[in-house]
Formats: structure tokens, C-alpha cells, sequence
């Protein structure tokens, strides 16, 4: 009867002690940037309102690079995703990533200089935008 009980607190016990540590994952998010500086986050909820008001849809909200460079973004939400250039009533046929699964990427170069702003088609909130000198 022991080992029966023993085992459900030894679980409990292992399942608080990870919650306690509280991982920062915005953390995890930001240092993923480091690594690559032309990397775009599509993050974790953005598929739900209220990512806007912080500007974390996408991560960095806004983005600067050289000409000639590309951009990649990754899908780190559970929901499905575009990254599409313009506005959300305004598509300005730039690039269009379609739909991203979960963990899929999408990258795009930028040949020219400007600013160049982009949304997710299923998601109007969610907006960005590339600065390319």
C-alpha cells in the first residue's frame, strides 16, 4: 500500500518543484535573437488578442536590416499563421508566407531599401515591421 501511495506524491513533488522554478520563456525567446539577428518569433498566444498591445506577436516588432538580407520567421505558436506585407485591408503583394504550421518558417529577402510592414491574415492584430537600409 506504500509503494502505491509513495509513487502519486513523488509525481506531485516533481511536477511542483518544475512549476516553482518558473522558465522564463519570453527569456528563452530573446536570447533565440542573439543567435540570429534576422529572425522573427510568430510567439506563443499571439493567435489570441491582447499580444498587440505589447507588441510581442511578433518578436522583435520591428526589425532592421541591410539590403540584400533576408528575414526568417518561425511559427513558436500552437495556432496556424501568415506573414503577409502591407496592412491587413491592404495586401501589397510583397511576400506572402501563406499558412504556417506550428514550427514552420518562412523566410523573404530584401532587395530594396524602406520600411516594409506585414500582418497575419487570420490574425489582424497581429502586425510587424522590416526596416531595410
Amino acid at each position: 500500500m506504500r509503494k502505491i501511495l509513495i509513487l502519486p506524491v513523488a509525481v506531485a513533488a516533481i511536477v511542483l518543484a518544475i512549476v516553482s522554478m518558473g522558465v522564463n520563456t519570453e527569456e528563452i525567446t530573446e536570447n533565440k535573437f542573439i543567435k540570429d539577428s534576422n529572425s522573427v518569433s510568430i510567439t506563443m498566444s499571439s493567435s489570441r488578442p491582447g499580444c498587440e498591445s505589447t507588441d510581442t506577436c511578433y518578436v522583435p516588432n520591428e526589425l532592421t536590416i541591410n539590403s540584400g538580407e533576408s528575414v526568417t520567421w518561425i511559427n513558436d505558436d500552437s495556432a496556424f499563421h501568415t506573414v503577409t506585407s502591407g496592412y491587413y485591408d491592404e495586401f501589397d503583394g510583397l511576400f506572402d508566407s501563406q499558412q504556417l504550421d506550428p514550427s514552420q518558417k518562412f523566410s523573404h529577402e530584401f532587395s530594396e531599401p524602406g520600411q516594409f510592414q506585414y500582418y497575419c491574415k487570420l490574425h489582424p492584430w497581429m502586425e510587424g515591421k522590416i526596416i531595410v537600409n
